[in-house]
């Protein structure tokens, strides 16, 4: 668990739209209004795996349901209605006998009125899927997703084991997965590098993965570090833009590390917390956005890589637009920037970019919300990035380069 403060699609509206009539007073016959109902658009799937998350705030609420082929798709066995009145508690009470106390690690659990697809594949565990009263950090990092993107569906995992990050692997419609637990202090130790390796490579989704709280270099990080996956450690954007000291060191990019996020104890309270952990969620929510509004440019309606949906390892497919996860992730090292040392605080307690070789402390540099245009422009043809100088891509290929003989 990676965060400061100890404490989660597009989920597009599928609406019934009746056409409205004027009836004049002459009028002397029923005219039958026919009824049109909206299709599903161009959605994108995140897939959190940590400690559990909230179903019971608002932040996670969706007025309307999803589609069952999008339920029958992601593997749902069964549907909790949840109460919607009352207490944090008052709500679990009321649905523990129906709905906590009956789901099994086998079961994808649907919660209707929320955006929330949820499953935990490990026993061990004092609520499956629900947010221990305990913790909270699943639930700041799926708010962090939809933070950047509000519309992502939330395919849940709750779990710190390759079997939590498998289970996110072999859903042929997740996107994206989303990862903010490992070792403290990026010590060397096998972790969950093995399933990110079969999401990734095998199943062509793409891997955020948190570096750890520490100044610690990222490479050899068991969750950052893999070279198939994507590290991202802490930028201090609400105070001076330079990097965030307690913030791995040479990941691939930095992203904001400060949030306001759900509570995980009641229905509607937030709180201020930092960490990579967050700022690893948000970037995947950036590039489920990005993936997104491509799948709409494309027409694309369906989500994943699978070969099982005839994607051929293609996260957007279309007769007219084709984009890998490598494609967007050139895009996003592409787009990523590097803050001005004139901005630093000597106060803020955080790290001055080094005018020499930034690139050992933020990677390609910092993406944040303003990367989502470049990234989807660049992507879909309408004006690309400018090529980054001969010495970030030299710092960066020697980067990649660490990473795949440390983890071949």
């Amino acid at each position: 668990m990676r965060d400061n403060a100890k404490v989660v699609l597009m989920a597009l509206l599928m609406a019934s739209i009746s056409l409205a009539g004027c009836f004049g007073e002459e009028a002397t016959e029923e005219v039958e209004i026919p009824v049109v109902e909206e299709k599903f658009g161009a959605y994108s799937v995140v897939a959190p795996i940590d400690t559990g998350i909230n179903v019971y705030h608002d932040r996670f609420r969706l007025n309307e349901t999803y589609p069952d082929w999008l339920l029958d798709g992601l593997g749902v066995t069964m549907s909790c209605k949840l109460t919607q009145e009352g207490t944090w508690q008052e709500r679990y009470e009321a649905d523990k006998e129906s709905c906590w106390d009956v789901i099994t690690s086998t079961d994808i659990v649907y919660f209707p009125g929320t955006r929330i697809i949820g499953t935990t594949p490990d026993d061990d565990t004092q609520i499956p899927i629900l947010d221990d009263p305990s913790d909270g950090h699943g639930t700041a990092v799926t708010g962090s997703v939809l933070d950047a993107n509000p519309d992502a569906v939330i395919f849940f995992v709750e779990g710190f084991s390759d079997a939590a990050v498998l289970a996110a692997a072999n859903q042929p419609l997740v996107d994206i997965i989303t990862t903010s637990f490992g070792p403290i202090g990026s010590v060397p130790v096998p972790g969950i590098e093995d399933a990110t390796k079969v999401a990734v490579v095998d199943y062509k989704k793409i891997h955020t993965g948190a570096s750890d709280n520490t100044p610690s270099p990222a490479v050899q990080d068991s969750t950052a570090g893999p070279p198939w996956s994507i590290g991202i450690s802490g930028y201090a954007e609400e105070d001076d833009d330079q990097k965030e000291t307690m913030s791995g060191s040479y990941p691939d990019i930095a992203a904001d590390w400060t949030q306001l996020l759900p509570n995980h104890d009641d229905t509607d309270g937030y709180h201020v917390t930092s960490g990579t952990s967050f700022a690893t969620p948000r970037t995947a929510g950036i590039l489920s956005l990005v993936i997104t509004m491509l799948r709409e440019d494309a027409g694309d309606m369906l989500s994943g890589a699978s070969d099982e949906y005839a994607r051929n390892g293609l996260l957007v497919n279309s007769s007219d637009l084709q984009i890998t996860n490598a494609d967007i992730r050139h895009a996003l090292n592409q787009s990523a920037w590097y803050p001005s040392f004139s901005t630093w605080d000597p106060t803020s307690g955080t790290t001055p970019m080094s005018p020499i070789a930034p690139c050992t402390q933020v990677g390609w540099g910092v993406v944040n919300m303003s990367n989502v245009m470049p990234i989807y422009n660049h992507l879909a043809g309408n004006e690309q990035i400018p090529s980054r100088p001969g010495d970030v891509v030299a710092c960066m290929n020697a980067n990649q380069a660490i990473r795949e003989a440390y983890w071949s």
